[in-house]
């Protein structure tokens, strides 16, 4: 799965270079698949590249869905073992409320066997 964050073009440094502004922060992006693109413009950007052209209100509605994400992954997330217990298994280093251990797999059956 690919992410695209909108960002609003502040500045070209080169013909296929711009300074954009994504959420409060400054980066450095090549322009060059999207020639069009002028400075106040929104691009998607995926990978350093803005890759589309987008209308403010879509860059607005964007911005609004990634900050719901926080909120969204924590209510899916709720019951999962917390982050670093997953290698604590696995190291000797777990809490008494981490899991100790992984579950063996089922062994593989063959067609032969079957």
């Amino acid at each position: 799965m690919c992410l695209a964050v909108p960002g609003n073009i502040i500045a070209f440094t080169t013909e296929h270079s711009a300074t954009v502004d994504m959420m409060g922060v400054q980066r450095e992006i090549s322009t060059a698949l999207t020639p069009d693109a002028q400075v106040g413009d929104y691009v998607l950007i995926h990978a350093g590249f803005s890759i589309q052209v987008v209308s403010p209100e879509e860059a607005r509605q964007t911005i609004e869905i990634f900050q719901e994400i926080p909120e969204l992954v924590g209510e899916e997330l709720d019951g999962i073992m917390p982050l670093g217990t997953a290698s604590a298994a696995f190291d000797g280093t777990a809490s008494e409320t981490a899991p100790t251990a992984v579950p063996a797999a089922e062994p593989a059956t063959t067609v032969a066997e079957a």
